[in-house]
């Protein structure tokens, strides 16, 4: 099952998200030819290529098209979203899903098959779920995937606005864990998120309450403890960023 949350050591827990599927009703360098797929233009037009067509340009307008959202200056560094392309991301990613800490959370271990499928069902979809490369300084460090809440599954489980948009966050080098990296990128996206998004007015989040770390990344990210919610495999802290208080420290 797909996961949910996020934590600055690993990665996400099982839960409600089921992009695509029978319930969805609502520390690598990069080589010179990944360098050259990520210059000026790249992964962006990409995006705008795909969405030129009329299907396109629908799934673009769910998330108000991540790929055009630039970089963020961030006091670890240069920090950009880029949507995965799997031709060019699969292996990495699959590496991290097989890092037993992150795996623990995410169940995606095994061969690249079983995380091509994962990322198939959402780049196969209407939109309402975008996976990125999160990339610090030119270096591919961390997934993540940006979905509309208030489409989840997870709207059944709190009392969802319209265009609620959640995270889910993985880590990937070990170098890069427990050492307020998390925190600093959840900032960061949650940021990118209300500043491109204008119809946003929440990011919402529901990392497992045994996930400690995970809670106390969020809340020195500028989110706020909720509720305590059941969702499918965990019990959750539902964890809110508002764009009305998105300057509080």
């Amino acid at each position: 099952m797909p996961p949910s949350d996020a934590t600055t050591d690993t990665g996400a827990g099982p839960g409600p998200h089921l992009v695509g599927g029978a319930e969805d009703t609502l520390d690598l360098r990069l080589t010179d030819d990944v360098v050259a797929l990520f210059a000026d233009g790249g992964p962006v037009a990409a995006e705008a290529a795909d969405a030129s067509g009329q299907d396109g340009a629908r799934r673009a307008a769910l998330l108000d098209s991540p790929a055009w959202w630039g970089a963020a200056g961030t006091s670890i560094g240069v920090f950009q979203l880029v949507p995965v392309r799997p031709e060019r991301d699969l292996t990495l990613i699959s590496r991290w899903m097989n890092d037993p800490a992150v795996a623990a959370f995410w169940e995606l271990a095994g061969p690249e098959a079983v995380t091509a499928a994962h990322l198939r069902t959402q780049l196969r979809g209407d939109g309402r779920s975008v996976p990125c490369l999160g990339v610090l300084d030119g270096v591919p460090m961390s997934y993540w995937e940006l979905y509309r809440a208030d489409l989840d599954p997870l709207a059944r489980h709190y009392p969802a606005r319209p265009h609620d948009t959640g995270l889910h966050l993985l880590i990937g080098g070990v170098a890069d864990r427990g050492r307020g990296v998390g925190t600093t990128l959840l900032r960061a996206v949650s940021d990118l998120v209300l500043d491109h998004r204008q119809r946003c007015g929440r990011v919402v989040a529901e990392p497992d309450l045994r996930n400690t770390p995970s809670v106390s990344a969020f809340l020195s990210a500028g989110f706020r403890f909720s509720a305590e919610i059941d969702l499918p495999g965990k019990r959750a802290a539902l964890m809110i960023r508002e764009r009305a208080l998105r300057d509080l420290p």
